[in-house]
């Protein structure tokens, strides 16, 4: 019989990080801690307030669920959670880490031998233009060749003048640029500002317009002169035919992937195998999980074998993370595998 449990954690942010739900010096996430036969297995549910589908007032509730009902098995499990994609991923990886030889290695290839390390962009926090720059040269500074910059935040042509900057400096093939609008654009203009940041070479913007704006996307995307990745667009798309049927109608360049809040390792392969099939390509990207909730996403990732830059960098945000193998050098994520973890609760 397993037993299982669940705690709170909150994370601190070292600096308050402005998104476009606003500023951040906080992040709560829960563990799930299994037991059976002196084994323990450890999982996060990355809940993301104001982002994740189960940002829900029973959310706290439904874990307690999961907890009573654990030795159902995995199967109905997930089928019983399939609104609550964030519980998903921490059940999916709680088995994982129970089955495993080592709780913390749940898919064990070259990147957990400290062989093969993933490439991830840099990101660019939302701010004033000093401090926006000061990110971009920090990023630069530790050896990214890929940058991810928030924008939406400031004036529009602020923006574009940062971005001239890097790229008066650094050309395409120096500096992969990657732009995240967050929904910040109306579709009335979207295609206007998408023709300017293309003049710069950018590699992709995530989600010009606010999502569920079906017709405008796909309208969008059609007509574009710089690719478009979908993000929160993905959120909330339970059905395999509800997928099929979004990717098809919107038919986008790339997707992106936060297996927190897209249900897990199940609910990231069915939406790569549906973007594969029409011709989107697609990276993985973290949701400021901890770095446990990290470190799974990361194992996950080396196993599909993207040649892309992945969105997997946000574990040296926190003050108070969970001590862990995962460093970031070279604009890469790394395993040092003589790194121990300190995982305490």
């Amino acid at each position: 019989m397993i037993k299982a449990t669940y705690k709170k954690y909150i994370l601190n942010f070292k600096n308050p990080s402005g998104t476009s739900r606003g500023i951040l010096k906080t992040k709560e996430t829960w563990f799930l801690i299994l037991e059976e036969n002196g084994k323990k297995g450890y999982g996060e549910t990355g809940l993301f307030r104001g982002l994740s589908i189960d940002d829900v007032p029973e959310y706290e509730e439904k874990l307690a669920w999961v907890c009573n009902h654990i030795n159902v098995g995995i199967e109905k499990l997930l089928v019983e959670l399939s609104h609550f994609p964030s519980i998903q991923f921490g059940i999916e990886q709680a088995f994982l880490s129970l089955q495993s030889n080592s709780p913390f290695q749940l898919f064990p290839s070259k990147f957990t031998e400290k062989k093969a390390p993933i490439p991830i962009n840099g990101l660019i926090w939302m701010g004033d233009k000093t401090f926006m720059k000061s990110q971009i040269k920090a990023k630069l500074n530790q050896g990214f060749s890929c940058l991810k910059m928030k924008i939406g935040a400031i004036n529009f042509n602020a923006e574009i003048n940062l971005l001239k900057s890097i790229r008066k400096e650094f050309s395409p093939s120096e500096i992969e640029l990657r732009v995240d609008a967050n929904g910040a654009f109306s579709p009335g203009e979207a295609l206007e500002k998408l023709d300017r940041l293309s003049a710069l070479k950018i590699h992709s913007i995530e989600q010009p317009i606010q999502q569920g704006q079906v017709e405008e996307m796909a309208f969008l995307c059609a007509n574009t002169s710089l690719p478009i990745a979908l993000d929160e667009e993905l959120i909330g798309v339970f059905s395999t035919s509800k997928k099929k049927a979004l990717v098809e109608t919107i038919k986008p360049q790339y997707i992106i992937l936060k297996p927190s809040l897209v249900g897990g390792f199940a609910g990231t392969k069915e939406w790569i195998s549906i973007a594969e099939k029409n011709n989107a390509a697609w990276w993985i990207t973290s949701a400021l999980e901890s770095n446990l909730g990290l470190n799974a996403i990361s194992q996950f990732t080396y196993t599909l074998k993207s040649t892309l830059p992945q969105g997997l960098g946000t574990g040296s945000l926190f003050t108070n993370n969970i001590e862990s193998p995962l460093e970031v050098n070279n604009g890469a994520l790394h395993y040092n595998n003589l790194v121990n973890w300190d995982f305490k609760l």
